[in-house]
């Protein structure tokens, strides 16, 4: 039995984790706090995360009928993230590892995504590409094996997660972007504006989002007296913008690599669109695509357990080498 913890950025998640079908999964949201100043203020984050993970813990052992001494592993996001976020999730994780001589292991939150999808459809099957798309990354893998892994390509600038947000922004409809964007964009015409994708070229799985976000500031500078019709235009054309190039690389890394299965995953793949788009592309393509659900596509606890559990050799019982590391990487 497995207890883990991701505070990576402003949501608290604690999971405790049996196998793949008994597990609890709790997570603390903070849309509500940091929704006034349009994004996350990292110190408030990290005071929230200290308020909230031990009766968080509490209850996710709660819900499995089960207190620390069923416990046989801690697990614990370690990076990449937010530095002030992480030091509480890995200090308390830590401390509980340590009072009880448990053995802990550090876990890297693009690899928790990585592995996400495949928490129902069972252990992943080697070698597929993998897209993590959310506010802090977009990347693309090749993804040999547990812990062998090749980056393909990723954004040079900002995250898709990132450019949704900051859309939202201009487009003055709230925060967070991508969930505000994927609800209005469903009465907006997604062809009125010819939003460019960015670096749309065929010889890098390399992504740019940062001319995107300024066509969109452009756009809206230079249209007087928007109408709720113009703001859903827009978010619209954008939101196609932005998921049609994400499609053409991963469809364009799996082919280039010989490989037929994709893995999605990451807060953007709760977007109505993209999964809608990627499985409609896939099924054309002969791609055999993995998703996972809406509820893991946040940040969550359970994904951290669960690469865990494909890494528990790697558990430790020296206790100093498990650090915060907001620049984490796994390529």
């Amino acid at each position: 039995m497995i207890l883990a913890f991701d505070t990576s950025c402003d949501d608290t998640s604690v999971s405790c984790f049996k196998n793949n079908k008994t597990y609890s999964n709790i997570i603390s949201s903070q849309n509500e706090i940091h929704r006034k100043f349009g994004g996350i203020m990292p110190e408030m984050a990290a005071r929230k995360h200290m308020e909230s993970i031990g009766y968080l813990t509490k209850e996710a052992l709660e819900q499995m009928g089960a207190s620390i001494k069923n416990i046989e592993l801690v697990a614990v996001t370690t990076g990449p993230g937010l530095l002030p976020s992480l030091l509480v999730g890995v200090s308390f994780a830590k401390g509980l590892a340590y009072s009880n001589s448990l053995p802990i292991i550090s876990i890297n939150h693009i690899e928790g995504h990585l592995f996400a999808p495949f928490l129902d459809a069972g252990n992943p099957i080697f070698p597929f590409v993998g897209l993590v798309v959310s506010g802090g990354h977009t990347h693309i893998f090749l993804v040999n094996g547990v812990g062998r892994y090749k980056l393909l390509g990723k954004t040079l600038d900002d995250a898709v997660g990132e450019a949704f947000d900051k859309v939202a922004r201009v487009l003055d409809i709230g925060y967070p972007g991508g969930p505000v964007i994927d609800r209005l964009s469903k009465t907006g015409n997604p062809d009125r504006f010819k939003i460019p994708q960015g670096m749309n070229k065929k010889n890098t799985l390399n992504f740019s989002f940062s001319g995107t976000k300024t066509y969109v500031k452009n756009l809206v500078n230079n249209t007087h007296n928007l109408s709720i019709t113009d703001k859903a235009d827009i978010a619209s054309s954008f939101q196609k913008a932005a998921v049609d190039i994400l499609w053409k690389r991963s469809y364009q890394a799996c082919i280039s690599n010989g490989i037929r299965r994709l893995a999605v995953s990451g807060g953007v793949s709760a977007n109505s669109y993209l999964r809608s788009k990627f499985e409609e592309e896939a099924e054309k393509n002969g791609i055999e695509l993995f998703m996972p659900t809406k509820e893991m596509t946040t940040d969550n606890a359970l994904m951290i357990a669960f690469a865990a559990y494909m890494k528990k050799d790697e558990a430790t019982f020296d206790y100093s080498s498990i650090e915060a590391n907001p620049r984490f990487k796994i390529y």
